[in-house]
């Protein structure tokens, strides 16, 4: 079995500095602050607890990496979509985007390195919106001259005009859905 790769950064969704609101805690109980996250490599959603005293918004980037940390005490736990908190979800898909924006090229390099899962699907396919045709086009284009940027994928796929948002939609099913079978960016 191999070993879970751990998330180094993650980018602040929310902060609770009261911790969770429960109507069965018991006398007594106290709570402690949480900050919920998204990983920036695997985009794994994640529970934290903040240093006492740090200041911590919404949007952050934090270390949550085995070295000396500034303001994440501890990594608590990973967290599913269906955890996350009413203002965590909305923030979710604009931090995804911002995300994907800063490593452009990781996210072309999918363009220029997807292969086929079987004989009749390939990787490409899970992106929405390509198709036979589309898949054809942009393999066709990549095997003349690696796509560069988005923006160049853009210019020579003239029915791919977002190649970002492609790429940001799929994230997020894969994080939504965790019965969904193909994890491409995402880990289970």
């Amino acid at each position: 079995m191999r070993a879970e790769k751990k998330e180094v950064n993650a980018v602040v969704l929310d902060v609770l500095p009261m911790g969770y609101m429960s109507a069965d805690q018991r006398p007594g109980y106290r709570r402690e602050p949480v900050v919920q996250a998204v990983g920036t490599d695997q985009f794994k959603l994640l529970e934290l607890v903040p240093k006492p005293g740090a200041d911590i918004q919404i949007h952050d980037r934090v270390y949550i990496g085995d070295e000396e940390r500034d303001k994440i005490e501890r990594v608590k736990r990973r967290i599913g979509y269906e955890d996350l908190t009413a203002t965590a979800k909305l923030e979710l898909p604009f931090v995804v985007e911002q995300i994907v924006r800063e490593n452009e090229q990781r996210f072309v390099d999918f363009f220029n390195k997807s292969v086929p899962i079987t004989p009749k699907f390939h990787m490409l396919h899970l992106l929405p919106g390509i198709g036979k045709k589309l898949l054809w086009e942009i393999l066709e284009e990549r095997g003349k001259k690696p796509f560069e940027s988005f923006e160049d994928i853009s210019r020579r796929i003239r029915l791919l005009s977002h190649p970002d948002r492609m790429i940001v939609t799929r994230i997020l099913r894969e994080i939504e859905d965790p019965n969904e079978k193909y994890h491409v960016f995402t880990s289970r």
